[in-house]
């Protein structure tokens, strides 16, 4: 019987997903939210993580099901904790969408999965580092490594990811590949790529480094392709993930039964659906508490509360779940998974309409085309005080993000697109045939000479 390996859902399937959650992203709405997406996505997930581990142990040390005192140690609630702490709320984004639900509610719950799905990955494989020393009570060795190790492939990945993006975005720009829709639409596809790889050659995860390869593409690389390049990029990558993740809800659904070799410990899946709540809770409200010192647009208790409810678990706490199924202990991790996976999204996406009625959340909420049109004149500098002091009132940005967006506008976006350029698209290609062209008359020159 065929079993799901992981490395096709890790070098195949996810990088898609993942990408088109980047390329889509509503960069508006995820930058004005930025620090509080930050805050939920690492500090928020180290807690939770943290905050499963310790309740999965405490379980586990009271003895109600025979054998858990003795198998699960620590370190294996903590891998527990840390791939289940990966949100993945695919279901109530979609009734978002379609109900135009307030933008910046849909952008703290879109943001914080992206980044989170990202950080729980490489939170999990820091917590592998630590394998040495699992057996030990405590060893600072093993600490320090594993916070060097998730410091290291965090931003040694979104280096590999931001580089590639901002290479592909100069060889669009400074190529005529705008002529050559196919051959622009393959590129852009195979560096988007190619910065997954690279960081997984690396010795970091690839997760990260395509999802800010997303980003800067989306950012930077989208403005100089063709319109017909822009319109084959989006639909070959929504199509992607579409499939992507269609087929991993499936297969999730199907494996649920046929897999042979499930640990069913009824004890262990209830206390697990308790932990993940708490965790949520202890996630969710404290970190939004802190974020409202400091917030010009507080994050409202319904708000809030809505974040709770919609942190789903999906495809990839199963498939970190699967791909250490190694031992029980491991097996009675995939089962658990497994059955909260399909819990949270049936039960909780099922519900989300009713829970935004019951919360009274604004539907039906227009675009703000106003600050999208003089954000555009930023980038074209054809902007007034008057302007960038109504555009900074909008955005709701803080004065360090204030200045990056107009550092971005004045120098980044100039340099590494066609929009803004004094001098337009400069071909290379074009360049190279011209000092041909040069090189030959001057040959038949010389020989006419003689």
């Amino acid at each position: 019987r065929y079993n799901f390996d992981p490395e096709i859902f890790f070098y195949i399937l996810l990088p898609p997903i993942i990408f088109f959650a980047g390329y889509d992203l509503k960069k508006k709405h995820f930058f004005r939210n930025i620090g509080s997406i930050l805050m939920f996505a690492f500090v928020g997930t180290t807690i939770s993580a943290f905050a499963v581990a310790a309740i999965m142990w405490l379980y586990c040390q009271t003895g109600m099901e025979a054998g858990l005192k003795e198998e699960f140690i620590f370190f294996e609630c903590l891998l527990f904790g840390a791939l289940i702490s990966a949100t993945d709320p695919v279901t109530v984004l979609a009734i978002f969408a379609e109900l135009n639900v307030d933008v910046d509610l849909y952008a703290l719950i879109f943001g914080e999965s992206v980044m989170n799905d990202a950080v729980a990955i490489v939170l999990f494989e820091s917590v592998l580092s630590y394998a040495p020393y699992k057996n030990a009570t405590f060893s600072a060795v093993g600490f320090l490594s594993c916070v060097g190790q998730f410091c290291l492939t965090f931003f040694g990945s979104f280096f590999i990811g931001t580089v590639v993006g901002l290479i592909t975005s100069m060889i669009t720009k400074l190529t005529r590949l705008c002529d050559f829709p196919v051959m622009e639409t393959s590129l852009f596809t195979l560096m988007s790529y190619s910065s997954f790889l690279l960081s997984e050659a690396a010795g970091f995860t690839g997760i990260v480094g395509i999802l800010f390869c997303a980003i800067t593409q989306a950012h930077y690389t989208s403005r100089n392709l063709s319109l017909d390049s822009k319109k084959r990029v989006f639909e070959l990558f929504e199509t992607l993930n579409f499939l992507a993740e269609n087929f991993v809800f499936s297969y999730i659904g199907l494996f649920l039964f046929t897999y042979d070799g499930h640990v069913w410990r009824p004890g262990f899946i209830v206390c697990s659906f308790l932990a993940i709540g708490v965790a949520r809770i202890i996630n969710v409200f404290p970190l939004s508490g802190i974020l409202n010192l400091g917030l010009r647009q507080k994050i409202p208790c319904k708000f809030q509360l809505m974040m709770w409810w919609a942190g789903l678990r999906g495809a990839i706490a199963f498939a970190l779940a699967a791909e250490y199924s190694e031992g029980e202990p491991r097996r009675i991790i995939l089962t658990t998974t497994l059955v909260i996976v399909l819990a949270t999204v049936l039960v909780n996406g099922s519900a989300t309409t009713t829970v935004l009625e019951l919360l009274r959340i604004r539907v039906g909420i227009a675009e703000d085309a106003e600050t999208d049109h003089i954000i555009n004149q930023l980038a074209k500098k054809e902007i007034g005080d008057e302007d960038l002091h109504r555009l900074q009132e909008q955005t709701g940005l803080g004065e360090l993000g204030w200045r990056f967006l107009k550092a971005d506008y004045s120098y980044l976006v100039p340099l590494f697109t066609i929009e803004g350029s004094s001098t337009g698209r400069v071909s290379m290609v074009r360049g190279c045939w011209t000092m041909a062209d040069v090189r030959e008359t001057s040959r038949q020159t010389r020989e006419s000479r003689r």
